[in-house]
């Protein structure tokens, strides 16, 4: 996952990067909360996880502003001092799907991401998932419209599953270059846009089909369900 940390204390923040980074995640790390604010507008996250008591915008404030305006919504823990009952009843009100008192140990801090990512993102136990008309089978990498073979790379494979898995959640340049080609890919800038055309006219993602696989200006893309 890509997992932005809002930590104004740079050692706990390193100590909770080391943590994440050891169970495979990638992680942005923000000591002010309108730098988070204003990446969030260009970059896509799978979590969040937010210190209360930060300069520029509170992680409380960051929930607030996510409610108001985001449609799609990623996940957020929130990792603070603060431990009175109503600072609890409050962080959880304003959505965060976690609440974690520090200090605390990498272990459980692990195992509480692990379980907001398994309530947000559920790993699909069968290797066959059907999106409408589609059918993605991940063992083979192959998929189905309308029961008719579609020919794909294994590189469009995990791009339509990708976009298919999030539907109508506006995903970033960078969050797809990373979750398909790796982290930070040395890629020409054209490649992605040329997999998304791919696919794109491959499946017929047209709105007549009840699909609409959309640029999104100086941000990335996003594939839509219209029926």
């Amino acid at each position: 996952m890509r997992i932005a940390i809002l930590e104004d204390d740079l050692a706990l923040a390193g100590y909770v990067e080391k943590s994440l980074l050891a169970s495979g995640n990638s992680c942005a790390i923000f000591a002010d909360g309108q730098n988070l604010l204003h990446q969030m507008h260009r970059e896509t996250f799978d979590m969040l996880i937010l210190d209360w008591n930060v300069p520029g915008m509170s992680g409380l404030q960051i929930l607030d502003w996510m409610r108001e305006n985001l449609d799609s919504r990623p996940p957020s823990l929130m990792l603070t001092s603060r431990s009175a009952e109503e600072d609890i009843v409050a962080g959880l009100s304003a959505g965060a799907d976690d609440y974690v008192i520090k200090p605390v140990s990498s272990a459980v801090l692990l195992a509480r991401v692990a379980a907001v990512a398994r309530r947000a993102y559920p790993t699909a136990t069968n290797p066959v998932e059907t999106f409408g008309p589609f059918r993605f089978d991940s063992r083979a990498e192959t998929i189905e419209l309308l029961g008719e073979a579609v020919a794909v790379t294994a590189k469009e494979f995990a791009l339509a599953t990708l976009l298919f898995r999030n539907m109508n959640r506006a995903l970033s340049r960078a969050y797809l270059l990373e979750a398909i080609w790796g982290v930070r890919p040395n890629l020409p800038t054209r490649t992605l846009d040329a997999h998304i055309s791919n696919v794109r006219t491959k499946l017929n993602l047209r709105p007549a089909n009840g699909f609409k696989l959309s640029p999104i200006y100086s941000y990335g893309y996003r594939l839509e369900a219209l029926t």
